[in-house]
């Protein structure tokens, strides 16, 4: 068991693939020499050499469209996005074609690809470099959406990310890239589509998703701790496929539900959690259901300002103990 940072754990997930299998190659804007923007690849280019390890030109529809053609023809790319607010660049790569030509060929051509990219606040960078856009990924058909917590997460889901048939967009908190958490020895590999209980509770759900999962967590025990709350933490991990069957299970056992989410609140992950909940789970509710999200707003890059929108600590806090009274 080691202990590693978020940022290593991700240079790890992607040696571990590449070693195992030949075909893994990896391209993106400055992931060789450089080591990557955030130094999450440090390391690949000298591991696996200029053939596997390929900077790209500052494009991200060649990266995408290059990633696709490998995929088709018979290797397994992993392409970088510097930040997931330039998906939009790309989007016709990844919403017309790599989500559904598996689909429209009658599984001729497949595309088992992984598109793993920097998301999310807290690092100052703008409203154009800051966005926490899962729900963008989510809405398409085709593509399966994955956003971990944690160092060992990163390993294992992306392993899985790699070997699924399906391409898979993957995205890495680049506020968390710094945390430390123990990650066992030898290969790791995990299951997509499966949520996670990291605190058990009575009282009420909570659910997260990456960088809110940590002050999900905090808001739980001090609710616990102040005002004799017992609330049950589920770190979704992954958004399509969706662990429905662990989140309506908490629900029946807790009979509340509340969602902290990143994401700007219409049209966020949680709304269609909170739907389907609603649809399958609504005499199991004791009360409504209450999403604490972003505000719809561009986000601002002053600090101060940046940590207001962002859901926090004491807004969880907050919300739970007067919806619970």
């Amino acid at each position: 068991m080691a202990e590693l940072t978020y940022r290593d754990a991700v240079s790890r997930a992607i040696a571990q693939e590449m070693a195992r299998d030949n075909n893994v190659v990896f391209l993106g804007e400055d992931i060789g020499k450089a080591g990557g923007v955030f130094k999450a690849t440090v390391g690949l280019y000298e591991r696996f050499g200029p053939l596997r390890v390929r900077d790209t030109p500052i494009s991200e529809q060649a990266i995408l469209g290059a990633a696709m053609g490998a995929a088709m023809t018979g290797l397994k790319p992993i392409a970088e996005i510097m930040f997931s607010d330039f998906l939009a660049v790309c989007f016709d790569h990844i919403a017309n074609e790599m989500a559904k030509n598996r689909y429209m060929s009658n599984g001729q051509l497949k595309c088992p690809l992984v598109v793993r990219t920097a998301n999310g606040a807290g690092s100052r960078f703008g409203a154009q470099h800051s966005q926490s856009v899962e729900n963008w990924a989510m809405m398409i058909p085709g593509l399966k959406v994955v956003a971990p917590s944690s160092p060992a997460d990163v390993i294992g889901l992306f392993a899985a990310a790699v070997r699924d048939p399906d391409p898979v967009i993957f995205f890495e908190h680049k506020s968390l890239y710094g945390m430390k958490g123990e990650v066992p020895d030898g290969e790791i590999l995990d299951t997509l589509g499966t949520a996670k209980i990291l605190r058990p509770g009575k009282d009420a759900t909570i659910i997260a998703l990456a960088l809110m999962v940590g002050r999900a967590m905090e808001a739980a025990e001090r609710l616990k701790a102040e005002h004799g709350i017992d609330c049950e933490v589920i770190d979704v991990r992954s958004l399509v496929p969706l662990d429905t069957r662990c989140i309506l299970g908490s629900v029946a056992k807790t009979h509340r539900l509340f969602t902290v989410e990143e994401n700007p609140r219409l049209c966020g992950w949680g709304a269609e959690i909170a739907s389907i909940v609603a649809d399958e789970s609504f005499y199991d509710l004791d009360g409504p259901i209450v999403r604490i999200t972003t505000p719809h707003l561009p986000l601002p890059a002053a600090d101060n300002l940046e940590d207001v929108v962002l859901p926090t600590v004491d807004r969880i806090v907050d919300t739970v103990k007067r919806s619970m009274a």
